[in-house]
């Protein structure tokens, strides 16, 4: 009977202590959030910079990801009612043939800003590395940052524990946000982050500091 009694006790603290901390995860990260978020360009106040963050430009399907789409949209409409200076696209370049800053560069450039305007972040392999590199590789300490409400949600908490004072910008969400893969999906993000804050862990790479407008791209990449 005891031994029933404890195995009862620590599987009821197994399930209980990760539904626990992910309410308490949402309430912190939400309310952070709360008047730092917004869906229209009239909404947001001038700042110089938007970081970008990265995504696939095509789906497993091989279709354009929507995702992808709607970030690209959303930077463009900033930077075009002048809302923003600058763009500063971070994702990732860790294989070979897969680049998400030039792609989001290609895009943005044929949506017509001008790629005098644009500073690629090749070493945004996750939210927390696009946003943390952002201050102490690019130097941004106020930035409007341009991704899904959901994803802004995390990103904003990440930029708030690195000293960064920023708001979101919400590209327009997609079917896939609201499926049950993508809820637990980003409950597995929200999780990493915390262990990245509370262990101050560094980016994958930090690298020399870069100026943003003068970074000068390979021939290859013009």
């Amino acid at each position: 009977m005891l031994r029933t009694n404890i195995v009862l006790a620590v599987t009821g603290c197994l399930v209980c202590v990760p539904i626990i901390a992910t309410l308490i995860s949402e309430r912190l990260i939400k309310a952070n959030a709360l008047g730092r978020s917004f869906d229209s360009t009239e909404e947001v106040p001038h700042h110089p910079v938007a970081l970008v963050l990265g995504t696939a430009a095509g789906s497993a399907s091989g279709r354009p990801n929507a995702y992808f789409v709607n970030r690209v949209q959303a930077a463009a409409a900033l930077y075009h009612a002048g809302k923003v200076d600058h763009l500063l696209l971070s994702g990732d370049n860790g294989i070979q043939g897969y680049n998400e800053p030039m792609d989001m560069r290609r895009s943005l450039m044929d949506l017509g800003v001008d790629s005098n305007r644009i500073t690629l972040d090749f070493a945004g392999f996750d939210t927390y590395d696009s946003v943390v590199r952002a201050k102490r590789i690019f130097g941004q300490e106020r930035l409007v940052i341009v991704s899904q409400r959901f994803h802004n949600e995390r990103a904003l908490y990440i930029a708030r524990a690195s000293g960064i004072d920023a708001i979101g910008f919400n590209a327009e969400e997609t079917g896939i946000t609201r499926t049950a893969y993508s809820w637990v999906r980003e409950r597995g993000a929200r999780l990493k982050m915390w262990t990245d804050i509370l262990l101050g862990v560094d980016p994958y790479f930090l690298g020399e500091p870069v100026t943003l407008g003068e970074q000068v791209l390979p021939a290859s990449m013009r």
